[in-house]
């Protein structure tokens, strides 16, 4: 079977049937950094499910790019590497000049499956969702041979984010996702490196766009894995992720912390006031320590408590005057 008759099937069971002239149009977009061990494979495997590859070389020094736009794959090039971020930033850019119907961004080492674009865009074409991420950690996903401490560090990053968006997500670090016109359209980023995949979260939830977890296998097993290490790529995204909540939620940001403070504060000062002598001497060190604690943690309180009531008005201002959210 040709290529092209693999892709017209998949596309018959997507679109329930749809015409060749009426079936939407789907892009695949690879960031590519130094890929030339796998990115001829995926690139083949994924156009038996899509209409047309964009691969962005973000600076690579090896024949990645030569091998993409051999195997069939439109290649933008980066003269310098810019980052996740700047190459997913050109793969929305050129989806946009060509009118994609709809996008699916997956990584170029060979960790997503190809296989699993159907169930992805399953949710796009049919209008449920506007934003679909597959997920390792809801029923039906996995993930081969993963380190547990990576396991531990999405899991903690995950819940960070959460907290600061108020969504559900179980796998925010998944690359495997799909995106419809409208989330193309809408979609706005200014981050250039990993922590894009929290900022569009954020961007998409506060757009009203529909997300939802597909579940998906990802794989371990690659020739070459992550260009990041566990522990640059966690700690940048972690503190994006605490950035982002101290700007959205300052008063438990600030505030836990500040009661925590004061409330040690108190404790150390009524300790002070119980060891009490007839010197005074003994009283001065503990005394002052508990004092600037117990302000420290009040002023914590009280910053927080004013940024807070400094967003709320904003947002009601907002929506109040123009209809924005």
């Amino acid at each position: 079977m040709e290529p092209k008759d693999i892709k017209s099937t998949h596309f018959a069971r997507l679109f329930m049937g749809s015409g060749e002239s009426g079936r939407p149009r789907i892009i695949a977009g690879l960031p590519i950094y130094n890929e030339e061990e796998t990115i001829g494979t995926v690139v083949t495997k994924v156009l038996d499910y899509v209409d047309q590859v964009i691969c962005v070389d973000d600076g690579s020094s090896d024949s990645s790019a030569r091998i993409a736009e051999s195997c069939g794959a439109i290649v933008h090039r980066h003269r310098i590497n810019r980052g996740y971020g700047g190459a997913l930033k050109s793969i929305f850019a050129k989806a946009k000049e060509m009118d994609a119907d709809a996008l699916i961004i997956l990584d170029s080492d060979g960790q997503h499956l190809p296989e699993d674009i159907p169930n992805l865009l399953k949710p796009i074409l049919s209008g449920e969702a506007d934003f679909t991420i597959g997920s390792r950690f809801i029923d039906g996903g996995g993930d081969e041979d993963m380190p547990a401490y990576r396991r531990l560090g999405i899991k903690v990053i995950s819940a960070a984010s959460n907290l600061s968006s108020d969504l559900d997500i179980k796998d925010t670090q998944s690359g495997f996702r799909a995106f419809s016109k409208l989330a193309i359209e809408r979609l706005r980023f200014n981050s250039e490196g990993m922590e894009l995949s929290l900022e569009m979260l954020e961007d998409a939830h506060e757009k009203d766009l529909v997300i939802e977890e597909v579940p998906t296998v990802i794989r371990y097993d690659v020739p070459k894995g992550s260009n990041y290490t566990a522990i640059s790529h966690g700690f940048t995204i972690l503190t994006w992720a605490m950035l982002s909540l101290s700007q959205k939620k300052p008063l438990l940001v600030l505030g836990i912390p500040g009661m925590g403070l004061f409330a040690a504060g108190t404790a150390m000062a009524m300790n002070a006031v119980g060891d009490f002598s007839t010197s005074v001497d003994s009283l001065i060190g503990p005394g002052l320590t508990a004092v600037w604690i117990g302000v420290l943690g009040l002023s914590l309180m009280a910053t927080g408590l004013v940024l807070q009531s400094a967003r709320n008005f904003i947002r009601h201002l907002l929506v109040r005057e123009f209809g924005l959210d």
